[in-house]
């Protein structure tokens, strides 16, 4: 089961990531969900990068824990 909810939340933290850098890349004043954080679109961009990476790891580490439990197709 934890193989499972590391795979989901890794697959949500990817597409969040992903979604709000590609918005940030086309309209540099949007910045989504990380409006919040303090500073420009350098840091709002790398955050969200980081975002996707943790996300993509995460999800990976899920994924290949399911194939080693024969649960993964």
């Amino acid at each position: 089961m934890r193989a499972v909810i590391e795979l989901v939340i890794g697959m949500v933290l990817l597409v969040l990531g992903a979604q709000g850098a590609i918005r940030l890349l086309a309209d540099h004043d949007n910045a989504g969900l990380l409006s919040w954080l303090p500073g420009e679109f350098a840091v709002r961009l790398v955050a969200y990068v980081a975002v996707a990476v943790v996300g993509a790891a995460l999800a990976g580490r899920g994924s290949r824990a399911l194939q080693s439990k024969g649960q993964a197709r």
